[in-house]
């Protein structure tokens, strides 16, 4: 059985590209470079940087084109794909691309606030779960309590 599945982690290199299929799909494309650091045998610092490219679709690339920017720290989950194509002049191309199932900023050394959107597919109405009440500060300790 065949397994395709990679993770990466890099950063944008251009901000999404937002699209829309012409029956309204929301597609984005995203751009984005991983670079890997390493001591080659003479102990001197090398850099390697390999550029990909990757699509979503429907709510997540409307997220991603909200959310995401040029110069972000993104952690990218998805499959490799081969597309290929034929130039007018008649010469064959083809790029690997990752088709993404899951895109996000990485927190290593920044934060990200995340807002959850409601479903618009899949069934079901979904709402977002109530609030938990905030817990209330007490200021009547007894003698033996300690106010934490």
């Amino acid at each position: 059985m065949s397994n395709n599945s990679v993770t990466l982690i890099g950063n944008l290199v251009d901000d999404p590209e937002l699209r829309f299929t012409p029956s309204g799909v929301a597609m984005a494309k995203v751009r984005f470079a991983v670079s890997r650091r390493y001591q080659d045998k003479n102990n001197e610092w090398q850099e390697e940087t390999s550029f990909f490219g990757g699509t979503c679709w429907r709510d997540m690339a409307e997220n991603v084109a909200e959310s995401l920017q040029k110069g972000m720290r993104i952690i990218v989950t998805g499959r490799l794909e081969q597309r290929t194509w034929e130039t007018q002049e008649g010469d064959k191309r083809s790029i690997i691309e990752v088709r993404i199932d899951d895109i996000g900023p990485s927190v290593r050394w920044a934060t990200a606030a995340v807002t959850r959107t409601p479903r618009q597919s899949g069934g079901g109405d979904w709402t977002p779960a109530a609030t938990p009440p905030s817990p209330v500060a007490r200021t009547d300790f007894g003698p033996d309590e300690a106010p934490f």
